[in-house]
């Protein structure tokens, strides 16, 4: 008869041998889950590299570019000047003009355009003749090349081009800054209501007609359904109008570059940034600028998610 020498491993447990090991815990996946997920991955990587080269590639260029003190017009003294280009922009006067004139451009034709577009996609979405000659007549501005609206809005404004409004008026509006903002922001509205008509029309069609139904049996106005109905079920359909719109506003340059070509103290980022890459050759400053503009697109595409995010969460009672 033999005996067993008592290990730690006895003593940890009391003297007592395990009876059995602990079971594995089940895969969240099953093989053919795995095997669809390794399909996925090779037919999106092709797409994913050619996405990093044409998008990652440029931006990490721009920000090694914004680093350095690089001016075409003087070769020779290209040097790393580290943060000073950034410094230099977000000290300097200029630059904080320009960037109250595209915030404010972008939260008035944002506003506007909200308004409006929530206006014609209730239209067409409850239009019951001629349905389809609605929509798509709402739609045509939306065709149009923005430069060809910028155009269009230039030559009925100003008479030195010819314009049908204004044409006795001494003090056109492209002549003034008030007057020049309003003609880029009503071009702006004019040009991309029906794009943000339309996606707030697909989130009408998300809407149950029965919670309508309910809201009008408990009383409550067209006003009070809107706002405590609909745009609450609609709600990831506006946050992606109104994000899709606010980062396509604050990118502005065509517009303006048409029809003042930031005369009258209605330069853009995107204007200042093409002054300094494009007329001044200026790659370190113009490349500062860009790097600068994009991290504000970030950080109002992260707000625009994270708020949106809560909100969606309170009405669905989640903590």
């Amino acid at each position: 008869m033999t005996t067993r020498t008592p290990t730690n491993e006895d003593a940890d447990t009391g003297g007592r041998r395990p009876t059995s090991l602990a079971a594995p815990k089940p895969s969240k996946y099953t093989d053919r889950d795995q095997a669809e997920r390794r399909l996925g991955i090779r037919l999106v990587l092709p797409a994913a590299i050619v996405m990093a080269v044409v998008t990652v590639y440029p931006i990490l260029y721009a920000i090694w570019l914004s680093l350095q003190r690089y001016n075409l017009r003087f070769p020779d003294d290209r040097k790393y000047v580290w943060f000073a280009n950034y410094t230099k922009i977000l000290s300097s006067g200029v630059f904080w003009q320009v960037f109250s004139v595209t915030i404010l451009i972008t939260v008035i034709s944002v506003a506007i355009e909200f308004v409006l577009g929530l206006t014609l996609a209730l239209v067409m979405h409850r239009a019951i003749f001629g349905r389809n000659v609605v929509r798509t007549s709402i739609l045509i501005p939306y065709g149009i090349i923005t430069v060809v609206a910028a155009f269009a809005f230039r030559f009925a404004v100003s008479p030195d081009d010819g314009g049908f409004l204004f044409t006795n008026s001494d003090n056109p509006p492209l002549s003034n800054h008030w007057g020049s903002l309003a003609v880029i922001i009503l071009t702006e509205v004019w040009k991309t209501t029906p794009f943000m008509s339309l996606l707030l029309l697909a989130g009408l069609a998300t809407v149950p007609n029965e919670l309508i139904e309910a809201a009008k049996v408990d009383g409550a106005s067209s006003w009070q359904r809107l706002r405590k109905v609909i745009l609450p079920t609609m709600k990831a359909a506006v946050m992606v109008a109104l994000l899709f719109r606010t980062l396509d506003a604050v990118r502005i340059f065509d517009t303006v570059y048409i029809q003042t070509k930031g005369a009258n103290d209605t330069a853009t980022l995107s204007q200042l940034g093409y002054n300094q890459l494009i007329n001044q050759l200026n790659l370190g400053l113009g490349s500062a600028v860009s790097v600068l503009l994009f991290l504000l697109v970030v950080l109002i595409a992260f707000i625009f998610v994270k708020g949106f995010r809560t909100d969606l969460g309170a009405v669905r009672g989640e903590r």
